[in-house]
């Protein structure tokens, strides 16, 4: 497993990934996205296990789920499970904000 950092302080994180906002970020040679719910942070996997659409073009939901663009298929951003729709988990990556950045384990 691998780390990465993301920002260089709390305040650089919160202020790079916009409040249920997604981005696309590359960590060494892995491509991920990264979303923001208040001051809980989500990594995972960039395409839906479904039809491998690109999930940052999906919306985050309050209730902490990616819900796919393509079939509307919602996935529990903490698990990966799929809360609605019928396909594979989404692979999901533990992630700890400090003063230093955002620590991503790949």
């Amino acid at each position: 497993m691998k780390t990465f950092t993301l920002g260089q302080s709390r305040e650089q994180v919160m202020a790079l990934i916009p409040d249920r906002g997604i981005k696309l970020v590359q960590l060494g040679t892995v491509k991920i996205c990264v979303s923001r719910l208040g001051n809980e942070f989500f990594a995972f996997e960039t395409l839906c296990p479904h039809q491998k659409t690109p999930l940052h073009q999906g919306q985050v939901t309050g209730l902490a789920e990616v819900i796919c663009p393509l079939h509307h298929f919602r996935f529990d951003l903490h698990t990966g499970q799929v809360r609605s729709g019928n396909c594979a988990e989404l692979k999901v990556y533990k992630n700890l904000l400090s003063e230093e950045g955002l620590q991503i384990f790949i």
